[in-house]
């Protein structure tokens, strides 16, 4: 019977350096050795190591013979992830696109030498008589030397077992057994540099508590760090001229619900500030994607109308125009990345990463309950009251709905995926109808402009924009009562 443990595990020989023994790991298997390649790799970040607080990687490979060497940049952040490799012979000019893709994460510092590793490889393959592998295991010498006032230098060896297709439970047992008499442990840290870093400089990664039970700040501490994660993601894409407005947008309204359903669990000033900060970068982001979406809506209701109402050149007016403006608001964003308020609003959130300032009102599956409930009751009570109440309503209904939907989703794993899926289907639904109340809203105001501006314009003539203006006022009313019934 083949093994269902996992096939791929890493570990690290004991604190004296010993190997085990080769012949002792599968007695009875024919036994190759096969030297390996030599690789180094120079890693670089700045003296506070930034990066790091950021999960990132910025390093110059040499991956040995058959590989051309180059330059690596890794930025996580899901769907925002970065992932680069610049091939080339000079490990002491990083190229522009790479410095200037992390000058956000780095806060403009200066990147230097953080840490160089060299490894060399030796690989073990055991063979049954049939010649079918039954295990490898490829043994890394690993040489780091961690630079900073005093440079370290440190070795050790990691041993990566994979099982092959034929390898049995009884083969897994006698291998891992082996292993484990000659003092090796699975490896504790993800990587090479987390290990050379660990006794000098202990992981900066996010603080989620141990223990396998959830609490409020395990799923706050996860919730968080995937948040800023993508906010950072974003800013790296924004420096590369690419378009991360709607995902880091998203990112920071579940932050910024976070920080207000759960608002008791954070130090009130450091909380009120960030919500602060986050809602001015969220506001000139949202000028941009307001635009956006405003292109893509008005010219698909354009194409709905009969030809002979469009009067005048009304679709190169709302391309052009709307194009010209998204693309002066992404101006500002972009300024705004050298802003030192930006600067400060970055770094907070690499702090918060690692060391979220939290109180200690609780650690329970009551607090979270509780918060979820209080969301989730709010967000009803408030969609109800959306087709009834003064024009601002449908705004502060979406807006606790997205709360609710979102507290839903951290809790997740307390309230039971099932469940959690359900709420989230149920007041994503409500958002996204409200969502269309306030498209209708913006789409309105825009109109107006234009048919004001056409009337006014020789060859030009506002008939059209009225018509569309009529239309969207009917759109907004349907979402009203649409999401009113939703709450029932």
């Amino acid at each position: 019977m083949a093994s269902s443990a996992p096939a791929h595990t890493t570990y690290l020989a004991s604190s004296r350096g010993d190997l085990p023994r080769w012949q002792d790991i599968l007695p009875k298997a024919r036994h190759v050795e096969h030297p390996g390649p030599e690789r180094h790799s120079i890693y670089l970040d700045t003296d506070d190591r930034d990066l790091r607080h950021w999960d990132s990687v910025l390093r110059y490979r040499n991956p040995g013979p058959d590989d051309e060497p180059g330059w690596e940049l890794a930025v996580p952040g899901g769907t925002l992830g970065t992932e680069l490799h610049l091939a080339s012979p000079d490990s002491d000019l990083v190229p522009d696109e790479l410095t200037a893709a992390v000058a956000g994460l780095t806060g403009g510092r200066p990147l230097r030498r953080s840490v160089t590793l060299g490894i060399g490889e030796h690989r073990h393959e055991w063979y049954d008589r049939k010649d079918r592998l039954l295990a490898q295991i490829i043994v890394e010498t690993v040489q780091a030397t961690v630079i900073g006032r005093v440079a370290t230098v440190e070795q050790w060896h990691q041993l990566h077992l994979d099982l092959g297709t034929a390898a049995t439970k009884k083969h897994r047992t006698a291998v891992t057994a082996a292993l484990a008499r000659a003092g090796a442990a699975p490896a504790p840290h993800r990587s090479e540099l987390e290990h050379a870093l660990a006794a000098t400089d202990p992981a900066p990664g996010p603080h989620t508590p141990t223990g396998k039970a959830p609490t409020a700040r395990r799923m706050l501490g996860a919730y968080l760090d995937a948040q800023i994660e993508a906010i950072g993601a974003g800013d790296v894409w924004l420096r590369r001229g690419l378009d991360p407005i709607h995902p880091t947008r998203v990112g920071i309204r579940r932050l910024r619900s976070t920080l207000r359903v759960w608002q008791d669990l954070f130090e009130p000033a450091q909380r009120t500030w960030l919500d602060s900060e986050l809602s001015w970068y969220s506001g000139l982001l949202g000028h941009v994607r307001d635009r956006q979406v405003q292109r893509a809506r008005l010219a698909a209701a354009l194409e709905t109308l009969p030809p002979e109402v469009v009067m005048g050149p009304v679709a190169s007016r709302l391309d052009t125009d709307l194009l010209a403006d998204e693309r002066r608001h992404l101006d500002e964003v972009l300024r705004a990345l050298d802003s030192d308020r930006y600067r400060m609003l970055l770094a907070a959130l690499a702090r918060w990463r690692t060391q979220p300032p939290l109180t200690d009102h609780g650690d329970g599956a009551r607090v979270i309950e509780k918060a979820v409930r209080t969301a989730e009751r709010t967000a009803l009570s408030r969609v109800r009251a959306a087709a009834d109440e003064d024009e601002a309503a449908p705004s502060r209904a979406r807006k606790a709905a997205e709360r609710a939907r979102y507290a839903v989703e951290l809790a997740a794993p307390l309230l039971g995926r099932t469940r959690a899926k359900r709420k989230i289907a149920r007041y994503t639904n409500i958002q996204q109808v409200l969502g269309e109340h306030r498209d209708s809203a913006v789409a309105t105001d825009l109109l107006r402009e234009f048919g004001a501006r056409a009337g006014t314009t020789p060859g030009e003539n506002g008939f059209t924009f009225g018509l569309l203006y009529g239309l969207e006022l009917q759109a907004a009313e349907r979402a009203r009562r649409h999401a009113a019934d939703l709450a029932t």
